[in-house]
């Protein structure tokens, strides 16, 4: 038997939001994100919806292979707003990190992706509307989370095929700029 997907209105957009919403916070992130691509079939440029569905996403994350990092990335480059898209790429980037701290991967591994998110936090930092201090929080998190790491691990990062799912900072950066 085949089943057809239906589109949810327009008008009930703003329910199936706080729909999503509750089954985030009540840990269930593939609701949330069965939700939030319902949203975007009836409106495909929902900001919310967009940013709610990459976060989704990474609460998925373990550090496997199978983790969904470009899928992530996608909804969040497709954000408007040129500080959202630098604050949550850097927090999908820091998201990655700390999945894969917990699979145990090794110190060195972990070295560069945190500063791949430390350099997306960085550009939404110059950029950020006033009072908000969120990209310099997730910074210092990282910063922390790199201190607990053995200080012979702190060399430069040489990227390796897994790294190249994600684009890099300056690419983000250029492609930001272009947008303008």
């Amino acid at each position: 038997m085949e089943y057809t997907l239906k589109v949810i209105s327009k008008s009930g957009i703003e329910e199936a939001l706080s729909k999503a919403t509750l089954y985030r916070y009540l840990n269930e992130p593939e609701e949330t994100e069965s939700i939030c691509h319902d949203i975007l079939a009836a409106e495909p440029e929902h900001q919310v919806a967009l940013r709610m569905l990459g976060l989704a996403i990474t609460d998925q994350f373990t550090g496997q292979s199978s983790d969904r990092y470009a899928e992530a990335g996608t909804a969040f480059q497709r954000l408007v707003d040129e500080y959202e898209r630098l604050y949550y790429t850097g927090l999908m980037c820091e998201r990655r990190a700390k999945a894969q701290m917990r699979a145990g991967r090794p110190p060195q591994m972990l070295v560069g992706l945190f500063e791949e998110a430390m350099g997306y936090f960085e550009e939404a930092e110059k950029i950020r509307p006033v009072g908000n201090d969120d990209a310099m929080l997730r910074w210092n998190r990282c910063v922390r989370l790199l201190e607990k790491l053995p200080a012979a691990e702190h060399e430069q990062h040489e990227p390796g095929l897994e790294d190249h799912d994600i684009a890099p900072v300056h690419v983000i950066r250029n492609s930001v700029r272009a947008a303008r």
